[in-house]
């Protein structure tokens, strides 16, 4: 059937696009909607899943054999055909339920565009994070994204001038000491065979991708919004929003495979698998694995931010740093330092203060919506 949110839900979307002063979508809120809605349920296991699962698979890929950056960089998008099952479902009730042609894409050029511009964003952060994993530990690598926060609020104060509250700067502040304390550790974390001048380039590639992507969530959430806002323009529907990330999906695997062209790595996997410390059949399994996985932390952040804000997103994927943490000491034995310590302890205060200042901020607001309920 055509995957819609409710009227209701539409209409407050859309006068959240348009107004910037209601821009984000609170932790409180979302928690509420994520028991009305089963659809946003489902979009937030997938962020969980992929968040978590998504990186070590990834540095499991290095560790055990594997070298080739390109290829690595196009497994974080390669999931996209699994998205054109739904999509055929949600033509297929459309055009049941209608008498006249049906169309089978509701994107219009202008989104088509943007999602494309997404895309090719997309191809290159998945390069700068795929190099990144190639040399740090899963455990520093992660702390260093979550400043993709930092980097979401500042970009989200200049596309969609979203305000900056105490909470969110203090954030921010934590978060980036976080990383720099990284930075004054750095080298001590070292994996075996990797070299310093190696370790630098990781370091700054993470720096890199948490930039890169912490510009994305709001120029995806800001070509939303202008669908939304443009006069006579279909509804902004879930199932728009799935053609949305096929099309990122299609123009960041192209950007990426031509990237393994130049680089051979087509010619390359043969003798790569044949060479994996866990098997050759392995060697593809973890391929499948790692594209569906990450399809499933693509989907799920772009359905973050259409029920949400992609600062809700960006929150979401930082609150789930301690379980990658947990998961990398686990499953790669790495060495958890005492700065890997307080560093994660200041980016989990930093979230902590985030979620207690839009919580406080909420709060007047919704006694406001309460109030003419209650007097009735």
């Amino acid at each position: 059937m055509e995957i819609e949110i409710p009227t209701q839900h539409r209409a407050q979307q859309q006068a959240r696009k348009v107004k910037a002063s209601a821009w984000h979508e609170l932790p409180v809120a979302a928690a509420k909607s994520l028991r009305r809605d089963p659809l946003l349920a489902v979009n937030f296991m997938l962020l969980v899943v992929g968040t978590a699962c998504g990186p070590l698979l990834l540095r499991a890929y290095f560790v055990r054999g594997g070298t080739r950056k390109w290829l690595s960089s196009l497994l974080q998008t390669a999931g996209w055909p699994l998205l054109l099952l739904p999509l055929c479902f949600s033509f297929l009730s459309r055009r049941q339920r209608r008498q006249d042609v049906t169309p089978v894409f509701l994107m219009t050029p202008r989104v088509l565009a943007a999602s494309v511009v997404v895309g090719l964003m997309s191809g290159a952060d998945n390069f700068l994070y795929a190099y990144s994993q190639a040399y740090l530990p899963v455990s520093t690598s992660s702390i260093l994204i979550s400043t993709q926060l930092a980097f979401t609020a500042g970009f989200a104060l200049l596309l969609v001038r979203h305000r900056f509250t105490g909470s969110a700067l203090n954030a921010i502040v934590l978060l980036s000491v976080g990383a720099a304390m990284l930075g004054l550790d750095a080298g001590r974390d070292r994996p075996p065979g990797v070299t310093g001048p190696q370790y630098g380039a990781g370091f700054g590639m993470a720096l890199g991708a948490a930039a890169l992507y912490g510009l994305m969530l709001p120029v995806m959430e800001l070509s939303q919004a202008w669908h939304a806002a443009r006069a006579g323009a279909a509804a902004l529907t879930y199932t728009l929003v799935v053609e949305m990330q096929v099309v990122i999906g299609l123009t960041a695997t192209a950007f990426c495979a031509v990237g393994m062209l130049v680089n051979k790595d087509f010619q390359a996997i043969p003798g790569e698998a044949r060479r994996f410390e866990l098997g050759e059949a392995s060697y593809y399994l973890l391929l499948v694995g790692t594209a569906a996985v990450y399809q499933c932390f693509c989907l799920g952040t772009i359905g973050a931010i259409f029920y949400g804000s992609a600062l809700l997103a960006g929150v979401i994927i930082a609150v789930l740093i301690p379980v990658t943490e947990v998961l990398a000491v686990v499953f790669f034995h790495e060495h958890f330092s005492a700065t890997k310590g307080i560093a994660l302890g200041l980016s989990l205060w930093g979230l902590a203060s985030y979620f207690y200042g839009e919580v406080r901020a909420k709060a007047p607001d919704t006694q406001q919506k309460s109030s003419p309920d209650c007097e009735n």
